[in-house]
Formats: C-alpha cells, structure tokens, sequence
C-alpha cells in the first residue's frame, strides 16, 4: 500500500461500489466486533482500484473486470443486467427483455447522473446491473432483465502486501463463518492461554487442594476401604444353593 496514514488496528475501511449492499455484512461485524470500527465508503467503479493502491480503503467490494495485479481477490456474486427506461417507453411493456429488443435502440452503459437523465426523458435505454437499479430507483423508470445478456461480477479485493489485522476476519463475516470460528487472532490466543492454565486461571482462582483425589468418578458409587461397593456382600459370603 501507498498511503502515509497506515491503518489503525482498531478500524477496517471497507470501499464499495454502487449497487453492492453491505447491510448484512455490517450487522455482522458489528454484532461480532463491536469494539473495532468499521468504515464503508461508496467507490465510483472508475475508481475502485485507484482507491486500493492510494490506501484509500483496506478492502473493496468491486465490479469486474478488474486488473487484480497485486491483489487478491475473493469472487461472490453475479449481477443481472437490466434495461432501465422511462415508464413511456414501449420496451417496459413486458416483463424480460433479449439483446436482441434492444436491436435499433439508443443504448446507454455508463450510470450518470446525465445518463439517467437521458433514459428518464429521451427515447433511450440504460442497460445497468440489477443492484444499481435499484439502488438508484426513481418513480419515473422502471427496469426490465435482460435474460440473454452477460452477468457482471462482484468481488472483494484487497493487496497482497496488506497485513492489516482484521482483514482475514472481514473474509470470515463475507463468507459467513460462524462467531466461534471467526474470532479473532488475539481472542483465539487469550482463550487458548486460559485453556492451557485450566479452569478458573483467568479469574486468579488456584485449584482445590486434593482435586480429584478421594472423588469418585461421575455415575460410580463409592468403595468402602476394603475395596468393596456397598450392598454387595463380600466373596465366598454369598451361600450356594443346593
């Protein structure tokens, strides 16, 4: 990374670009690790590698493609695409759309403010991921998907050289492992000291003088000192039958 201001151990930056909803992820970490901060910020997808190599953000939600050289980069999900036009337009008249209705129309691909303009009051089409859509609705236009058309992909990506400590936890919240298996490094270690120095060690109790001695194990009765259970009367007592 190239940023002056190196990450604090206490904080994630997590970029993202429109269209990606971070609610779920965020309730996540938030419910897991209350105590470090995590910060998201929208990312025009024109700049979302910028942002990485300035240091801008620790990680970012991008929109392939993308030139991963030096990143890593963690695959999620696919995006359908969909035409978004006014209301008006002929083409909202049902309900899927093929490349092939788009054929003699003036299509649009990049999602601007004008770009909306155009779709929303021009004889035009914006052909957007699904997530945009309806991130960016307006009562005026409405979207249709376009079942034929090329998916686009959403990832996560981060830098190789990045050894911030809470990245590989965000992974786990992405990915949807579980509390247990997602705490953290420093939480694994202090649970595994504990562990080590026995039951009561963290709260400073010393363990009771003759545990496990003169205790009989769970579900055995007793012996009598002669080495014998109770009720059970000693051999060669026992008279036979005749």
């Amino acid at each position: 990374m190239t940023s002056d201001q190196p990450a604090e151990p206490g904080r994630l930056r997590v970029g993202f670009v429109p269209g990606v909803t971070l609610t779920k992820w965020r309730t996540r970490w938030h419910d897991r690790f209350p105590r470090v901060d995590l910060e998201v910020v929208e990312v025009p997808q024109a700049e979302q590698r910028r942002v990485l190599d300035a240091g801008e953000v620790d990680m970012c939600f991008v929109r392939l493609p993308l030139d991963t050289d030096g990143l890593h980069l963690i695959p999620l999900y696919e995006e359908v695409q969909v035409a978004w036009s006014s209301k008006d337009h002929p083409l909202e008249a049902v309900d899927t759309l093929t490349l092939a209705d788009l054929a003699g129309e003036v299509v649009l691909t990049e999602v601007t403010p004008d770009t909306l303009q155009t779709a929303a009051f021009a004889d035009a089409v914006l052909v957007a991921p699904l997530g945009v859509a309806r991130q960016e609705s307006r009562r005026d236009m409405v979207h249709r998907p376009i079942t034929d058309a090329e998916p686009t992909r959403i990832g996560l990506a981060w830098h190789v050289d990045d050894d911030h400590p809470w990245i590989d936890e965000f992974i786990g919240v992405v990915r949807g492992r579980t509390a247990n298996s997602s705490r953290s490094a420093q939480e694994r270690s202090a649970q595994e000291r504990a562990d080590s120095e026995g039951p009561g060690a963290s709260r400073g109790e010393s363990p009771a003088p003759g545990r496990g001695a003169g205790r009989p194990a769970p579900g055995r009765a007793p012996r009598h000192r002669s080495g014998q259970r109770p009720g059970r009367p000693p051999r060669g007592g026992r008279s036979r039958r005749r």
